[in-house]
């Protein structure tokens, strides 16, 4: 009955935290050989196609390895570091951000896209985020949220805006983090856009809300997946979205202030009017 109860738990555990369907396809059908093996070598004598079928398990164990590495690696570092609340998919309070913070990041984000000011966000709902996370982890800041910091933050020729801004809960943790960059698109996009799929592709609780430097462009990256073009409004509720859908409590609808609804407009009109071009491959992170 343990062994049941233990295998049970640990299926429940990994099918739970697979959301891409392929993905879910693949460990169906790797899970299915695994069965297969295992009803072969128990209840037939069969020593040719049982040789076949762990042969066959073993390859699509290492073909699995390599598909999944970061995912594997991840899993490795949460086990090694004793973080089970982030494995088990239980955010803490501090990943949880009020309807004020949201409504005040949509409307920083809408005002950088008006202005063209590049700009990299980075959400943390849950992933637990560590400076070893990073290639750089950044100056530490450690200040409440607001709309007027976070424009400091990226205005031109500052020290740190450059970087990333790391954000969780209703707080700015760091400003100026280097993230890993993606492979993916690399002809594309340019690194801020590599750099917001790169975290975003290792950790599954975590968003980045990226500004173009050349176009104004708003993006929001999430699973390795950028969302573009995007409007401030558009911003304010996939971000209402994904924190109802991380808290499990959702957000309050807070009407939009004049201003976030005013910063919109125009970004509204470009995207209509607007060919997009993709960042200049020299942007900086």
């Amino acid at each position: 009955m343990l062994d049941i109860l233990f295998a049970s738990a640990l299926g429940i555990l990994l099918f739970s935290r697979v959301k891409e369907p392929r993905t879910l396809w693949l460990l169906r059908g790797y899970l299915f050989l695994v069965s297969l093996a295992w009803v072969v070598q128990r209840f037939a004598t069969l020593p040719i196609t049982s040789k076949l079928i762990d042969a066959l398990v073993l390859a699509c164990s290492l073909s699995l390895a390599i598909l999944w590495q970061g995912e594997l690696r991840r899993l490795m570092e949460l086990l090694g570091t004793g973080r089970l609340a982030v494995l088990l998919g239980n955010p803490q309070k501090e990943f949880q951000s009020n309807s004020s913070t949201v409504i005040q990041l949509s409307e920083a984000a809408g005002r950088l896209s008006q202005k063209r000011r590049g700009a990299l966000i980075v959400l943390d709902m849950g992933s637990d985020l560590r400076p070893e996370d990073f290639l750089y982890s950044g100056v530490p800041i450690d200040a409440q949220f607001s709309t007027e910091l976070l424009l400091n933050l990226f205005a031109a020729e500052t020290p740190l805006h450059d970087g990333a801004v790391l954000i969780k809960g209703n707080k700015i943790i760091s400003a100026g983090v280097i993230l890993p960059l993606s492979r993916q698109s690399i002809s594309r996009y340019g690194t801020r856009h590599l750099a917001a799929l790169g975290i975003t592709e290792r950790f599954d609780r975590c968003i980045c809300v990226v500004v173009s430097e050349e176009t104004g462009t708003l993006s929001l990256a999430n699973q390795g997946r950028l969302e573009r073009p995007i409007t401030s409004s558009r911003l304010l509720d996939l971000l209402k979205e994904f924190m109802s859908a991380s808290t499990g409590t959702g957000v309050s609808k807070t009407p939009q202030t004049n201003n976030s609804k005013s910063n919109s407009l125009p970004y509204s009109q470009e995207e209509s009017t607007t060919k997009l071009k993709p960042d200049s491959p020299t942007e900086q992170k």
